[in-house]
């Protein structure tokens, strides 16, 4: 990444395959940043030599959805040839598994594509201050399946064991059978499991369990 004050010209690299929004993209980070130098691409194997030599690059703007590359594997590919440059992805598809799943592979801040120019300044100006950047609604998802791990912490090993098998949609006999213990034995671990997790029902529980997995 270029190392540059706040007050030098930031290079920004635009990698999205669709020229119309390139160039309203440009348009967006020319009114809130009038210093920035523009550089842009249009496919994987664009990004991949421009990334060969991106010492001058403060920022990457990516499109998952490019030319070349499936998935992930753009935005891997650039974490991976250009480890400290910030990413932030930009994406028509705004649901929040995508925004954790590319902030996991390492992205600084996740744009939709339908998301005002006031947004995307935000975005830009809170990465190039070493920052992270998320929508409202996938930061409040994102902390509460954190939450759910703290509580998932907390349970003992059995009651975890018994957790897994509720999950596998074991009834309690099964699951006294399967653990050589007694039914009573599993209602008790089961009670003390929605405690721990703040659930009321085993179904809750269930769900919560299934949606912390697809994180």
């Amino acid at each position: 990444m270029a190392s540059q004050s706040a007050s030098d010209t930031r290079t920004i690299l635009i990698a999205d395959d669709h020229p119309l929004f390139r160039t309203a993209l440009g348009q967006a980070i020319s009114d809130s940043l009038p210093d920035a130098t523009l550089d842009t691409v249009g496919d994987f194997e664009q990004l991949s030599n421009r990334l060969t030599h991106a010492d001058d690059v403060d920022l990457l703007l990516l499109d998952l959805n490019m030319p070349g590359a499936k998935g992930y594997a753009a935005l891997v590919h650039a974490r991976t040839a250009a480890p400290t440059l910030p990413i932030i992805v930009i994406s028509a598809y705004e649901d929040p598994d995508v925004v954790s799943t590319a902030l996991d592979h390492g992205a600084s801040g996740f744009i939709p594509k339908s998301s005002a120019s006031e947004t995307l300044a935000d975005a830009i100006t809170a990465v190039l201050a070493g920052g992270e950047w998320v929508p409202a609604d996938v930061r409040a998802d994102r902390a509460a399946r954190d939450s759910f791990s703290d509580k998932l912490a907390t349970l003992t090993a059995q009651q975890q064991r018994v957790l897994e098998m509720l999950t596998e949609g074991m009834l309690n006999k099964q699951i006294a059978i399967d653990l050589a213990i007694s039914e009573a034995t599993v209602k008790a671990h089961i009670t003390a499991i929605l405690r721990k997790l703040a659930v009321s029902t085993r179904t809750q529980a269930v769900i919560a369990m299934q949606n912390q997995r697809w994180d």
